[in-house]
Parts: structure tokens; C-alpha cells; sequence
């Protein structure tokens, strides 16, 4: 016998609600919708649900709108069944069951981030920790200390025992064996990156070398190297070097393959920062491309920097990328569905609703206030007294009748704004929410077991005029 859900919501989400629901059809449950007496589903709490919906009710289980605020876990308790929250748009209820309404699993990855100070020698060891600290909040698992040529590195040991004191693992990455010794003394975990040549290095420190071709492209040099602490048991990491775009970039790749085919088990590390650095292009959508490769190829780790200023989100952004492509491979599924966090600038779906039903919903409203939705056609903005759509803001706000009301002509202003490069860009627009950007732009976690505060524009020690 399938499960039965039942829906909450509210009369203008209704419709559109059941709607939805007859076209998932065969569905994997069965279902009824109530409406509990308020107009908007997203205004919908916990306290008006148990005052508006008696118990028991004829279901195993209760979805309610993903905006819906107040403890769900609470009502569960009072209903005796589980109530759960759905996506935030009701559109994206197929999606939401597709996953067999589970969140997926973006705790795992088998993918460690090396992320390198690049002008550790210039820094002083207190900027070096704290640099550190960020680079680990935003998921590093390893601290790389870029040495420079010809650039002198008198407090390399000090700045190793400063990251370890703070509990870090720590990496040095030199081309002079000498730094690189000094580091592996001072406690380094990793060294970068040693050739055939200068395999002896791993002889005089307990480091875990990484291993490099000896000269650019030679793969056949970076095969020997690893033969030869494989005969001795030896743990290292090998990378074959990511070569920049139209500078050797696809012959690199065919060097990683390689070196997969030719050792199966033998742990391997990937730099992204000669492409994603390089690169004049959004890095989140590079890094989703690179960590793809690296989860075909199995890498075990991947080297990044944050050099380039269009590259500052790098350590964020291939975090989200390896926890996406480690659940997508273990699902064996394309790598969609998962997580919206490398979807920076645009969304998969920006338009749930279309002119026609934003146009049938507003002919609903009863009310002066003014809703505002984005469709392929433009901004729609609407209450009581008509209906809107353009492109341009300016074209909408004269119509808006406003120009007394500062409070609330700046309220729209903001959203009108949001709602245009929400338009501009392909984006998912909701009214009273910023927009996102996944992992670009730090964003407060939000906890729907509280009501949402007044707006700034409602609150009068704020209006203009108001004294401090």
C-alpha cells in the first residue's frame, strides 16, 4: 500500500499546488491538499497549523510549504505522524520526490584540498596562521607554504611549527631541495614536489614526497619515480601537472589517464590552479569540470590557490565540488540534483511559474499589497489594482503610485532590483529574500523554526525622520 502525504498550504497556492501533483502522475503516493484558511502558503506557521488542522488527520505523513516557520518537529509530536518541509517553490515537488524526498548526502568525498600561501616567505607568521584558519574554514584539509625562486624563506621552519601548534597539516612546495628539507625537519607532513632526481630528499625526512615529472611532460620520468618508491614502500602522491589551456592542457590530462592505467592504486594529486587561475571565467564551473575529472580518475587530492582575485572563492568551491561528484559517482548518477552550490550565477530552473498562471494568480488578489514575481517575460508586479510586467524597474515604478510612501517605495526598489538581475542573469527570484549565490557569497543559515523579523522598512526607528 503507497503512502499518503497530505499538503498544506493556502488558497492562491491551491490550484497550482494540485496541479502539480496530478502531473507526477503515476505518483509514488497518494495525496490530499488542504487549504488551512490563509491566502499565502509561504506566510503558513507551526502555531496556526495546530490551531487550524485537527488531529489525527488521514495521512502517513504532512508536507508543509518550505517557508513555512515554527517547529515541525513539534507538530509531528502532536500529530503522531512525521511532518516535513517541501521545497521552498512547490514546482520543485517532482525534483523533491525524484530524490525519494531525501536530502542527499554531501557529508562524504575522497577527494583532501593542499591549498597554498603562495607569498608565505613575504608574510609574517601571525598572517600565515590566520590566512590558514580561513583557507580550513572554507575546507582545506592541508596548508601548502608556497616557497618562491630566489626568494629567501628565513622563517620556513617557524611558520611550519606555528601551523602545527594550531593543529594543521602542512605541506611545503619548493624546486629547492634545501627549503624542502628544512621543512620536512620542522614537522612538514607533505613536501612538493620532488622529481627522479631528487628522490633522495624523501631518504633524509619522514615528509610524504609528492612526486612531479622530472621535466615539463615527462610522464615517462614522473612512471620511474613512482616504481621506485613503490619497490620501497613508501607512501607518496604522484601528479602528472595540469597544464594551462592552449599550453598543453589536453596532453596533461592524457598524462593523468596514464598515470591511472598504469597504477591503479597509487594515490594521485591535481593542481587546478594553472586552469582555474588562468582562466578569465567563473571558477565555480571550472572547479565543478576539474573535480568531475579528478572523481573519474579517483585522485586522492588536489592542490588549489587563490591568487587571482576572480579565484578568491577556490578552497569553497572545490569543497562543494568533491562532496557533488563523490555522492553523484556513488550513486551512479550525472552530477545534477545534488547541490546548487556551484550554480553561482545562473539556476537550473529561475522560472517556476509562467505569465499565465502569474497572470491568473494575480487576478486572485483582493489586497493592496504588492507581490512581485519573475517569468521568461519580465517582472510581474501586482495587487488588487492591476498588473505589471517589464523589463526595466523604471518602467515599473511610476505605476506604482508610491511617491509619498518612502518606506516603501525603497522596500521596492530593492526588490524590483533583485528581480531584474534575478531576470538578467537566469536566476531564481523569491520576494523578501535575497538572491543566492551559492557558494560565492556567504550566506546566513536561516532557521524556519522562529518567525522571520519585520523588515527594515517596517521598523519606524528606522523611517526617515526618526531621531537616534
Amino acid at each position: 500500500m503507497s503512502e499518503h502525504i497530505l499538503f498544506l498550504t493556502g488558497r492562491l497556492a491551491r490550484k497550482s499546488l494540485e496541479t502539480v501533483l496530478a502531473g507526477m502522475q503515476p505518483a509514488p503516493f497518494a495525496w490530499t491538499v488542504t487549504d488551512i484558511g490563509i491566502s499565502v502558503a509561504g506566510l503558513m506557521t507551526a502555531d496556526m497549523i495546530r490551531r487550524r488542522v485537527p488531529a489525527p488527520v488521514a495521512a502517513d505523513r504532512i508536507m508543509v510549504p518550505g517557508r513555512c516557520r515554527g517547529d515541525v518537529a513539534g507538530l509531528a509530536q502532536h500529530y503522531g505522524i512525521p511532518v516535513v518541509r517541501g521545497p521552498d517553490e512547490l514546482k520543485d515537488i517532482p525534483q523533491h520526490f525524484g530524490r525519494r524526498g531525501r536530502e542527499p548526502d554531501l557529508s562524504r568525498h575522497d577527494v583532501e584540498i593542499f591549498a597554498e600561501i603562495v607569498d608565505a616567505p613575504r608574510m609574517s607568521i601571525d598572517a600565515i596562521v590566520e590566512r590558514a584558519r580561513t583557507y580550513r574554514r572554507d575546507g582545506a584539509d592541508v596548508i601548502d607554504l608556497g616557497c618562491l625562486p630566489d626568494t629567501p624563506f628565513p622563517n620556513l621552519e617557524e611558520a611550519v611549527r606555528a601551523l602545527k601548534d594550531d593543529g594543521q597539516r602542512v605541506s611545503v612546495d619548493s624546486v629547492q631541495t634545501d627549503e624542502l628539507l628544512r621543512g620536512g625537519r620542522a614537522g612538514a607532513d607533505y613536501l612538493l614536489s620532488l622529481t627522479e632526481d631528487t628522490l633522495w630528499v624523501a631518504d633524509e625526512v619522514a615528509a610524504t614526497p609528492v612526486l612531479i615529472p622530472a621535466r615539463t611532460g615527462d610522464v615517462e620520468s614522473l612512471l620511474r619515480a613512482v616504481r621506485t618508491l613503490r619497490a620501497q614502500g613508501r607512501a607518496f602522491l604522484a601528479d602528472a601537472i595540469l597544464d594551462p589551456i592552449h599550453f598543453g592542457m589536453a596532453e596533461s590530462i592524457v598524462r593523468y589517464h596514464r598515470l591511472r592505467q598504469e597504477f591503479p592504486d597509487v594515490r594521485i594529486m591535481m593542481g587546478t590552479g594553472n586552469v582555474s587561475e588562468l582562466t578569465d571565467a567563473d571558477t565555480s564551473g571550472i572547479h565543478a569540470v576539474l573535480l568531475g575529472l579528478a572523481s573519474e580518475l579517483h585522485v586522492s587530492a588536489v592542490l588549489t590557490t587563490e591568487v587571482s582575485s576572480h579565484a578568491c572563492r577556490a578552497v569553497k568551491e572545490i569543497d562543494a565540488a568533491r562532496r557533488m561528484m563523490y555522492a553523484a559517482r556513488e550513486a551512479h548518477s550525472l552530477p545534477r540534483d545534488f547541490s546548487d552550490a556551484l550554480l553561482t550565477v545562473h539556476g537550473r530552473k529561475p522560472f517556476p511559474d509562467s505569465p499565465q498562471e502569474i497572470a491568473e494568480l494575480a487576478r486572485t488578489i483582493k489586497d493592496p499589497s504588492f507581490r512581485v514575481q519573475v517569468s521568461h517575460a519580465g517582472v510581474h508586479v501586482y495587487n488588487r489594482d492591476g498588473h505589471h510586467v517589464a523589463a526595466d524597474p523604471f518602467e515599473l515604478f511610476p505605476r506604482l503610485g508610491l511617491g509619498n510612501d518612502a518606506g516603501h517605495a525603497f522596500y521596492m526598489g530593492v526588490e524590483l532590483a533583485r528581480a531584474q538581475i534575478a531576470l538578467q542573469l537566469g536566476k531564481r527570484y523569491a520576494q523578501d529574500e535575497e538572491l543566492r549565490w551559492g557558494c560565492a557569497v556567504e550566506q546566513a543559515a536561516e532557521d524556519r523554526r522562529v518567525h522571520r523579523a519585520p523588515g527594515p522598512t517596517l521598523n519606524p526607528s528606522l523611517k526617515t525622520g526618526s531621531g537616534a
